[in-house]
């Protein structure tokens, strides 16, 4: 193995060099990290022939190829770099574009005439490289570009381009952009309790809670991400490691609100028996969601709807029978992919008892366009449109909500959230196996809470796949969440420029940075954002590079600021020292609710958890917790918010200080401002504790409150209204 091949094709393939660690040291990736992340992306390393021919087609490929794979550019105009040889150079450069809506433009410019930028000899051919400058202004879209040399040396599709074009930013309300700031509240819907929702907050729920905050001003709802899980395996529960990204989760569709409902016999018969009813009542009374539970109700008379749709609906061609079947032509290969998977999932679950997910099934089904998976499609119809069915109703329905937002004069509506991986078992990698590298995961690299670093189960996409694939795979997922959203928050948005990839069998101290194309993903995401009118929030917490800092402005990304976090020369920062495109926050789903945090329950549950690296770390985090609080009611007093108690760090949290802790965040200057549910109602457990597994009951833990209580308080009504004022 030839270690300057080895560094030189990991350059090639994105890995980095080096980075600075949580203490500023500047940290060199090894030869062996660089090895096993080129093996997971399927490179022949250790095969010194295969090696050479590697690298030596990704260089041709780089310096030689006529025109890149992709081009963007934010505006009219667009500059193209082409490696012209030298036996071409002076020729004419033909061109022409297809642009999205079929029409052509044509023309022609003069290689001597455009501008190097780098000249050199590539497996003995010289070659220059011409940066060209189209003379036609583009409409924003994805176009085809087609260029030759007059000289005609090359033809096919390596003189072919995408080109994408993107306005300058992402959208921006224009109420915001006049100047408006916006609050609303943030919510982990599966927690929603209500009187009639399964044990599960549903859609059903949403829609009360938007009637219901929208009536005190709200201008949004944040959401947790609602891709779609594992119907197979409900138990398998993180919002944050989905099946897909690209579909939602069935457990969230409200039964009582599909229009089969009330028309089925079947069903009303079913519900109506004492046992059920009792089931109903045991689920709605669990402090805890009981997933397994839920889903066995749910789609037991899911199903019962779904055979009443076919008699009443499908075999009669009724109008709604024509709604699906537009619902399932929209939705193309991927939707039937999906739906096919989730079929085949629960077929294997059923009948050999296997854990979900792809990985388990016997081998010749894992191949998504193989002969075993088609043939269990065509022999089993009913059973993978059933979870087309599935998909259409949470389609209608989470539609439905965001409509009621608009309809009740919502700035936003709902504001999403976009996970930044899919589970490694689940639809998303079995469908596009060829962009995952299952041999890696995702993580972070180590900082004080976590010395060991972090592997997050989630596999990488391989930038060069995703650029050979021409991004399609990223321009489909944004697509298919901004369409519900009037806002969406990148989970770790830093994924745009880098990623921690961690190979199997290593440790995470071992990753290295992956690279992304990061100026291609946002023009992508700044015409996705235009198009589907969605403000975008980047969640930049933690490490953000300097690369990151700069982008997010300059496209029109909002920031992602939580005030527990916010300090400037040793003081918490005042509200009018935030930055106007941001959404502030107090705490987040990843951190102790606000009164955790006040009483240090997080610390004492941590230290229960035994997740502390060591005694003394955690004696840092006691002093610094004591300190915080002290510097919370200093920056309460300097805004005349100060509660009457707790008047020290060591008095006990009120619900008082939760208000003036909100009412401080609603006078920043930041656009938008989310108040966590949470908080609102004084609770002390929290959703998630980053770093466990089963330790720790994640993602199931319900409110305090029903929706209907929480909109008879009289105290949270006066709050909202402050709240409002303030932000007004």
């Amino acid at each position: 193995m030839d270690p300057t091949l080895i560094e030189r094709l990991a350059r090639l393939r994105g890995i980095g060099d080096a980075y600075h660690d949580y203490r500023g040291e500047l940290r060199h990736f090894s030869l062996a990290t660089k090895t096993g992340l080129l093996r997971s992306m399927g490179c022949k390393v250790d095969e010194p022939e295969a090696l050479a021919l590697e690298l030596s087609r990704l260089e041709m490929t780089r310096g030689i190829k006529f025109l890149p794979t992709v081009a963007t550019a934010r505006g009219p105009r667009i500059s193209i770099d082409v490696n012209v040889p030298a036996r071409d150079f002076g020729s004419a450069l033909l061109w022409s574009v297809r642009l999205e809506d079929g029409s052509r433009r044509d023309g022609a410019i003069s290689t001597a005439d455009c501008a190097e930028v780098w000249r050199g000899e590539i497996e003995e051919s010289w070659i220059t490289r011409r940066r060209i400058d189209l003379p036609i202004d583009l409409p924003i879209g994805y176009h085809e570009l087609e260029a030759k040399t007059a000289a005609g040396a090359v033809a096919g599709a390596a003189n072919r381009c995408l080109l994408i074009i993107s306005p300058p930013q992402c959208y921006e309300p224009a109420s915001i952009a006049a100047g408006g700031r916006l609050w609303g509240i943030a919510v982990q819907l599966y927690t929603v309790r209500s009187r009639e929702n399964w044990g599960i907050g549903d859609f059903s729920d949403l829609r009360s809670l938007i009637q219901w905050v929208a009536s005190h001003g709200a201008g949004f709802v944040g959401l947790n991400p609602l891709h779609a899980l594992a119907p197979a395996d409900p138990e398998r529960c993180s919002p944050y490691s989905g099946s897909s990204r690209h579909f939602l989760n069935a457990l969230y569709i409200a039964v009582p609100l599909v229009p089969e409902f009330h028309g089925c016999v079947a069903a009303r018969e079913r519900m109506a028996e004492p046992s059920v009813v009792e089931r109903l009542r045991e689920l709605r009374d669990r402090e805890l969601v009981d997933y397994r539970g839920v889903a066995d109700l749910k789609f037991e008379i899911l199903a019962l709807l779904y055979r009443d749709f076919q008699e009443r609906h499908l075999a009669l061609g009724t109008g709604r029978a024509r709604d699906f079947r537009a619902f399932l032509a929209a939705g193309g290969e991927p939707l039937r992919m999906h739906a096919r998977f989730d079929a085949l999932d629960r077929y294997f679950r059923a009948t050999l008892g296997v854990a979900s997910g792809w990985l388990n099934w016997p081998a010749e089904f894992r191949d998504v366009n193989g002969w075993a998976a088609s043939r269990y499609a065509d022999t089993h119809p009913e059973e993978v449109e059933f979870y087309a069915y599935l998909q259409w109703l949470a389609h209608e329905q989470l539609c439905g909500a965001q409509a009621l937002t608009r309809e009740l004069g919502m700035s936003i509506g709902l504001y999403g959230d976009y996970a930044v991986g899919a589970n490694p078992s689940g639809s998303e990698t079995w469908v596009d196996q060829s962009s995952y590298c299952m041999g890696a995961e995702i993580g972070a690299p180590p900082d004080p809470l976590a010395l060991k670093g972090q592997g997050w189960g989630i596999p990488p996409q391989d930038p060069s796949v995703m650029q050979a694939q021409r991004l399609q795979g990223f321009v489909r997922l944004i697509r298919n969440n901004m369409r519900y959203y009037g806002a969406l928050r990148l989970d770790h948005v830093m994924a745009l420029f880098r990623l921690w990839w961690v190979a199997a069998g290593s440790s995470p101290t071992e990753g290295a940075y992956v690279h992304y194309p990061l100026q291609q993903l946002l023009t992508v995401l700044s015409l996705e954002s235009t198009r589907g009118a969605c403000l975008v929030v980047g969640e930049d917490l933690g490490v953000v590079p300097d690369e990151m800092r700069r982008a997010m402005p300059d496209f029109g990304l909002y920031h992602y600021k939580v005030l527990l976090f916010e300090k400037i020369d040793g003081r918490f920062r005042r509200p009018q020292e935030y930055e106007r495109r941001a959404l502030a926050t107090v705490t987040t789903h990843d951190m102790p609710t606000l009164r955790s945090f006040w009483e240090g329950r997080d610390i004492e549950l941590r230290r229960r958890l035994n997740l502390y690296p060591s005694v003394e770390i955690e004696g840092d985090v006691v002093r610094m917790r004591e300190h915080d609080r002290d510097l919370l009611l200093e920056a309460l007093q300097a805004q005349g918010l100060k509660p009457a108690r707790p008047a020290t760090q060591f008095e006990p949290f009120s619900a008082e200080l939760a208000h003036a802790l909100h009412t401080y965040l609603a006078r920043s200057a930041t656009a938008l401002v989310a108040l966590q549910i949470e908080d609102l109602l004084g609770m002390t457990e929290p959703v998630n504790v980053p770093g466990t597994d089963r330790e720790y009951p994640n993602w199931q833990r319900k409110l305090t409150s029903s929706i209907e209580e929480m909109a008879e308080r009289r105290d949270l009504a006066e709050q909202f209204a402050e709240i409002r004022r303030a932000r007004e």
